[in-house]
């Protein structure tokens, strides 16, 4: 590949094929499609905000939203580079804000080719589904290097896939046993001692949906059964997309319905938006971004249930993901996410271990999984989650980021692939995930069990919309807080028994059940100090 003297290489937007997929043609020219373009900040946060303590006596300063985009937001000078740039290949500015440091372009796919010197084709995956793909860098100008950070859509492959599972039947005697284990989200929460005194009432939960949708009548018949008045749920549409039930339970709305019905159920009034976007990097990246950056939702925590192996990204969608996750811990914004339910392979068949990302990321909150043996009253029996017959769940070392400081002292394990890697740890913490001992919801029109880590990050949002209200303010980026040795100690559960692959559950920290199993109101009384 020659590149002209004019043009630079993207770092990390490299891309390639998928194992397996075969090229069916190149793109249609005259397709029209949208590009998000990802700029550098006005002012950099401090290189490490999961550095910052996150006590009630240590809180960094926060900013309003308003506040962020004029401090720390794209510059109207860089804005202007890149519209110059739409100009001179003629690409149309369909779209531009300060806050979140993005541009969106429109143009055919002859026009993109050209600017940003890649080739655009078609494939056919296992599934028999044609995206468009791209393959090595994307070039940029040069004066552009290091104002441009990061070029999403050129390329519409799935990025991330939600986690969650399905109960299925059992034969015989383990079928009768398995009936028996069966939660709804507030008796889990009566388990765990969620704090009483708390109903998210002024608290706004975020989530991020990539298929999929909600029907009210499912909202109205899930939370009949369970006495609760039905929440406040919107739909916001990113990028085209939108509440959009598939009438499957196999499919999306699985997905939806136990984010929504579970975090709604913990925290009944809280404001609960769904932010429903395409699934792929840019429409991913896109709706994180417009609920950390929303200024009129404002939401305090956001839930993330989908994800995929830090192998199946690209380096530009890990550091602008990453930046977005800055933002929202500069801007008191919690954010959880589903570990994995694939066990430590995270569903890569190389024979190496894998942890998920969005939930590796050193600012997130990362949730893991555990099987739950319970009366409505008393734990029996909690212990990691792996099912004999598939499914188990995430966890591990991160590849891509380092121990963060919160880790430091808590024993995590140097990788098991070749290397030894020290890295970030996976999970943070954890909860009932199995779908052996799930969840009942109800999604499109039918009372199912479900389970996977994809429970766990509304279980936990909902539970920091009760620790907010409940203390008066924002926990934020609570993990520094929940790993100092006086919380962890006092409010967390150890999970020392089970195993998700290559790691064991232990004593302490594990990279199964993270810290363990949270007890809500231990947990309150902690932070409130």
């Amino acid at each position: 590949m020659t590149i002209p003297a004019h043009q630079v290489p993207l770092a990390g937007s490299e891309r390639i094929i998928p194992t397996g997929w075969q090229r069916v043609g190149p793109a249609d020219p005259n397709t029209v499609i949208r590009v998000l373009i990802k700029l550098r900040r006005r002012q950099e946060l401090p290189p490490e905000p999961h550095c910052m303590p996150g006590t009630a006596a240590g809180l960094p300063p926060r900013l309003t939203r308003e506040q962020f985009s004029q401090a720390h937001g794209a510059t109207d000078a860089d804005i202007a580079e890149v519209e110059a740039l739409a100009q001179t290949t003629g690409l149309a500015v369909v779209d531009v804000s300060l806050g979140r440091r993005t541009v969106w372009l429109s143009g055919t796919v002859a026009q993109f080719e050209s600017a940003f010197g890649v080739v655009l084709e078609q494939y056919r995956d296992h599934k028999g589904n044609v995206y468009r793909i791209r393959t090595g860098p994307i070039l940029i100008p040069a004066d552009l290097d290091g104002v441009i950070l990061g070029v999403f859509g050129l390329d519409d492959r799935p990025q991330a896939r939600p986690h969650f599972r399905l109960r299925r039947p059992l034969a015989g005697s383990a079928q009768a046993s398995a009936g028996n284990a069966q939660f709804s989200p507030t008796t889990i929460a009566s388990l765990y001692d969620f704090p009483t005194s708390a109903d998210g009432t002024g608290e706004t939960i975020a989530i991020i949906e990539l298929g999929g949708g909600f029907s009210t009548s499912d909202l109205q018949s899930f939370f009949s059964q369970l006495g609760l008045p039905v929440p406040t749920v919107t739909a916001f549409a990113v990028d085209g997309a939108s509440n959009s039930p598939t009438g499957s339970p196999n499919g999306p709305d699985g997905e939806v319905a136990l984010d929504i019905e579970i975090a709604g159920a913990i925290a009944p009034k809280a404001k609960i938006v769904v932010y429903f976007a395409p699934n792929t990097d840019a429409g991913f990246l896109d709706a994180v971004s417009q609920a950390v950056h929303d200024t009129v939702n404002k939401p305090s925590v956001i839930s993330i249930s989908w994800g995929g192996p830090e192998s199946n990204w690209s380096g530009q969608a890990v550091s602008q993901f990453n930046a977005s996750f800055q933002d929202a811990a500069a801007l008191g914004v919690t954010v959880c996410a589903a570990a994995g339910d694939n066990g430590s392979s995270d569903g890569v068949s190389d024979g190496l271990a894998h942890v998920d990302f969005p939930a590796s990321s050193p600012n997130v909150l990362a949730c893991g999984g555990t099987e739950l043996m319970a009366t409505n009253t008393t734990i029996l029996s909690e212990v990691v989650w792996n099912e004999p017959s598939g499914g188990a769940t995430g966890g591990g070392v991160s590849d891509l980021f380092p121990l963060p400081s919160y880790q430091s002292g808590v024993g995590v394990p140097p990788s098991v692939n070749p290397g030894s890697k020290v890295g970030r740890g996976v999970p943070d913490v954890a909860a009932n995930a199995d779908p052996n001992t799930g969840y009942v919801v109800v999604i499109d029109g039918q009372s199912i069990v479900v389970g996977g880590t994809s429970a766990v990050a509304p279980l936990w949002a909902g539970l920091i919309a009760l620790l907010n209200q409940a203390l008066g303010r924002g926990v934020g980026f609570v993990n520094p807080s929940l790993y100092q040795s006086t919380v962890r100690g006092e409010a967390f559960r150890d999970i020392t028994s089970g195993t998700n692959g290559a790691y064991s559950a232990g004593p302490g920290w594990d990279a199964c059940s993270g810290l363990g199993v949270a007890d809500g109101a231990k947990l309150l009384k902690a932070l409130g100090r």
